[in-house]
């Protein structure tokens, strides 16, 4: 195959140009080095390496200006808009940056295509002016601002203008204009140099103005890459501006215009895949390159094209694992590396200044994998100490105070992250890098195996560094979050550049980098509308009328770039692989491109097309199941010996792979902090409030004013119960405020229930509160003890009739504590879990000699508190209309008893596996 500048060179040469005395002016410097490297193939004896520049470059030594960065841009606008602003009506710089972005572009446009400034700001002034109708005199005050900020576009322009070209500075509009400006007197003083000018398509205004001077005083070549399909089509985009140029040129009247080939029209093997979602398209491209690399042993000349540049990661993860040399063209945006992360959390929590910070954030930061090493000190973990602290005191809101307290020996690094953010910029910048060095020196402790790491923190040091430079020569960025808006802003533009082999094997590349270079295959992702082209979009202040009157580019003209890239990769490509995404999303482009449907219309060639579809493994849903082996039994052993209660049980009865985690392998459940008092925490403060009430009345029969004298004493006792449940919790607004007055309402609730049944002429007294009790079960069929343990919430006697009750702070109805067939109870959690724990409670009692049957058992609900006492009742069948039982007698302990051994025994049976239950 041969490329493009490979012919250019071949035509010089059969012209008798001496190459090395010839400028090579390219789109970009990545064409240079291929130019270079084919040189070696056209030379037949050793020359001197002609001039090879981009034309950025030529254009910067023709306006003799140096181009400063957009960032700093930003900064000396900001410098004209105070001088041109008054104090009072003048935005932060936080505010100004987002409308000056916009503004520096249409101002770079404007030079680019040498519009006459003040001519096009006077005509957007009026504009504005009509609409809202600039002749009314009650214009308001927001008005009169707005109108006037269009009024003052032309002299933000000529002050800002006239203060770069003082300083030899611009942008690359202004560079472009002066270059113009300057090209008389680069044409005296270079009239025997001859220039070269390949590969360009859309030229702005300067650069046609520079090329065409230069052909008018025979001073250079211009050669074109377009087919002629393309430029024959009378509507093709892809010909859009090479027609322009041969049909408006004056030199093309008398020349010949090099030139148009015929390589569209060669045999192509093309095929489109439509591949569900981003990385399927990148995983995708993994299997096209290991298929290719199978097939040519190399991949030599072949280009992966990123149509969206985010791929770059996944399609790196995705590559074959006997790819060779590998040559990444992008950078790897500073935004996706993981210290990014950091600096970004840090910003999101010291944005707002305050004495506390939101234990989340604070948890995310030390957590964070370049600052947790940190903490790891003479063999303590003061990350995990720290994390564990502000979970266990519940602490929603930490003082830099409280974490030096903990981490006494991190002091440096607590420091570092968390004070000194709310004082000064510079003491800001100061931390970012003391941070930087800090994270340096650990990882110098392990210097080959962090080389990357590394790498990452000294490009994060030069963005610091330039952030600093700005701050101390401008000093615009007042607060942190405007240092943030900056920071973000260096961060999207800024990339670590990837070393690899240039002119060897694959090369991966976004759209733009593939300028003027040819491939044999080419694989291109992303070919989906929104992407490829990227469609409508107008960040300007310039209305479309305008910029069409103007010439002016706009969508249209992005998308014929992008329509004569894409199509350009095809010329003199044999082997084409086009991928898009089938999934359509509104933000990341959505059907497949036009491009693909405009390649299957012109019928040019066969176009192959095909869905692929992941291969997803069907895998089967199989319950889990632990079998009981020896080391497992003798824990069962052990548990049995130590004590099943009511819970446990009725955890196995729920799922038994739940049982074995929890009570087995004593499994807990992660303990978060609460931010929101949590179900269980209210329910353990009203059981304590209320064993608090009762324990003093043990033995005694209550009364309505022993009763009364305790709700004096609820505000007090649900405070503290909370303050220790909750520890550092607060509870004194928001959702806690409420879960808090909820907890005083149903003590209080539950304090007027009993008055009302005292009234009544109830009797009451009190025979156990939180009655902690054990036995042993004798289960013959077992050869080792087994005990059942439980606590009580409260015995008591009521009219003669000893009740066990069981406080629930959730909703519970009767039916919930009745049954109708005992083997049901062990089934069944959901219907019969609260009838098997009473009845666990009550046989415990029995077998204690505590309790004299007949006896009731049942549930007080704080959430059903006006159904009272939920009385445990044995049923002869089912229905409304049911006979109920409800005392307890020896027949309904002995029936429960039966139940109750055979769910133990199966729990201890080494033949029966814990087997997870469907849920």
């Amino acid at each position: 195959m041969t490329t493009f500048i490979f012919d250019v060179l071949k035509d010089l040469q059969k012209n008798n140009a001496n190459l090395s005395e010839l400028t090579f002016i390219l789109p970009s410097k990545r064409a240079g080095l291929f130019l270079k490297h084919q040189l070696s193939s056209v030379a037949k004896q050793t020359i001197f390496s002609p001039s090879i520049i981009s034309i950025e470059e030529f254009v910067e030594e023709l306006s003799q200006l140096k181009s400063i960065s957009n960032t700093e841009l930003l900064f000396q606008f900001y410098n004209t808009y105070l001088q041109l602003t008054k104090k009072e009506n003048a935005d932060t710089f936080e505010v100004f940056s987002k409308w000056a972005q916009i503004l520096l572009q249409d101002f770079n446009e404007i030079d680019r295509y040498r519009i006459p400034q003040k001519n096009i700001f006077e005509y957007l002034s009026n504009i504005q002016d009509l609409k809202h109708w600039s002749v009314e005199g009650n214009q308001t005050d927001f008005v009169k601002k707005y109108l006037a900020f269009w009024n003052k576009l032309h002299s933000y322009y000529t002050h800002f203008t006239e203060h770069l070209l003082h300083n030899n500075l611009g942008y690359q509009g202004l560079i472009y204009r002066e270059a113009v400006e300057n090209l008389e007197v680069y044409i005296q003083n270079n009239s025997q140099k001859q220039h070269v000018f390949l590969g360009f398509n859309a030229l702005n205004t300067c650069e046609e103005t520079i090329i065409q001077e230069l052909l008018k005083n025979n001073l250079a070549k211009v050669y074109w890459d377009i087919d002629a399909h393309f430029i024959n089509h009378p509507n093709h985009d892809a010909a859009l501006f090479t027609k322009h140029h041969k049909e408006t040129w004056l030199f093309y009247k008398n020349n010949p215009f090099n030139w148009v080939t015929n390589y569209y029209s060669t045999e192509k093997n093309i095929k489109t895949f439509g591949v569900p979602k981003n990385i399927g398209q990148a995983k995708y491209i993994g299997s096209l390159l290991k298929t290719l690399k199978q097939e040519n042993q190399t991949l030599q000349n072949t280009a992966v094209i990123l149509g969206d540049e985010t791929l770059l990661i996944p399609v790196l993860n995705s590559l074959p694992e006997n790819s060779d040399a590998l040559n990444i063209t992008m950078g790897f945006p500073l935004k996706s590396i993981p210290l990014a992360s950091l600096f970004e959390a840090l910003f999101h929590l010291h944005k707002n200044p305050s004495n506390a910070f939101y234990y989340k954030e604070v948890i995310n930061i030390i957590s964070h994998q370049f600052i947790r090493p940190l903490f790891f000190v003479d063999g303590i973990d003061y990350a995990s100490k720290l994390i564990e602290t502000i979970e266990d005191n519940n602490i929603i809101y930490v003082t830099v105070e409280r974490l030096n307290k903990i981490a006494e020996n991190c002091t440096a690094v607590i420091n570092t992250l968390f004070l000194n953010w709310d004082t000064t910029i510079e003491n800001v910048l100061k931390n970012c890098s003391n941070l930087i060095i800090t994270i340096k020196q650990h990882l110098d402790e392990n210097k080959t195996s962090n080389l990357l790491s590394l790498e990452y923190l000294f490009r994060f040091n030069e963005l610091f560094n330039e952030l600093s430079r700005l701050n101390s020569t401008y000093q615009h960025i007042k607060d942190v979050s405007t240092l943030f808006g900056i920071y973000k802003e260096l961060l999207s533009s800024e990339t670590l550049d990837f070393q690899g082999e240039p002119l060897q094997g694959l090369q991966i590349m976004g759209m733009l980098e593939s300028r003027v270079l040819d491939f044999e295959t080419v694989i291109i992702s992303s070919v989906n509308e929104g992407v490829l082209p990227s469609g409508k979009s107008n960040n300007s202040f310039i209305p479309f009328d305008v910029k069409l009157e103007n010439n002016l580019p706009t969508y249209k003209e992005k998308d014929a770039v992008y329509t004569y890239h894409f199509y350009r990769l095809l010329q003199r490509a044999k082997n084409v692989y086009i991928l898009y995404n089938t999934e359509a999303d509104v933000l990341t482009g959505g059907e497949k491109s036009r491009f693909i449907t405009q390649l299957e219309i012109e019928g040019k060639h066969n176009i192959q097309h095909q869905i692929i579809v992941p291969e997803v493994p069907v895998i089967e849903t199989t319950l889990n199941t632990i079998e009981k082996t020896e080391n497992l039994q003798n824990e069962l052993i052990k548990l049995a010996e130590k004590g099943f209660s009511p819970s446990s049980l009725t955890s196995y009865i729920r799922n038994p792979i739940d049982f074995y985690y929890q009570k087995v392998l004593k499994i807990k459940e992660y303990d978060d902090v609460e931010e929101t008092v949590a179900a269980n925490t209210l329910g353990t403060v009203v059981h304590n409030t209320l064993e608090d009430f009762y324990k003093p009345l043990k033995g005694t029969f209550l009364t309505v004013e022993s009763i009364k004298n305790l709700k004096n004493q609820i505000e007090d006792t649900v405070t503290y119960h909370f303050k220790k449940e909750y520890k550092e919790g607060d509870i004194t607004k928001g959702k806690n405020l409420i879960i808090f007055e909820i907890a005083k309402r149903y003590v209080s609730n539950f304090l007027d229930l009993e008055i009302a049944n005292l009234k009544a002429g109830n009797q009451i007294k009190i025979l156990e509160i939180e009655a902690n009790s054990e036995v042993i079960i004798e289960i013959p069929e077992l050869n080792f003890p087994v005990k059942l343990v439980g606590k009580v919430d409260r015995v008591d006697e009521y009219n003669g009739i000893t009740r066990i009750i069981d406080y629930k702070t959730g909703r519970v109805d009767q039916n919930l504590v009745e049954i109708v067939n005992w083997e049901d109870i062990t089934t069944d959690y959901k219907k019969y879990s609260k009838s098997f724990q009473v009845l666990t409670y009550a046989l415990i009692m029995q077998l204690q000699g505590d309790i004299k049957l007949p006896i009731e058992a049942g549930i007080i609900s704080f959430k059903n508190l006006s159904a009272g006492f939920l009385n445990f009742a044995k049923k002869d069948k089912a229905g409304a209309y049911a006979k109920k039982d409800t005392l307890i007698t020896q027949d309904t302990i002995d029936n429960f008893t039966v139940e109750l051994k055979q769910l133990i025994l199966e729990i201890c049976n080494p033949n029966i596996p814990f087997t997870e239950k469907e849920v």
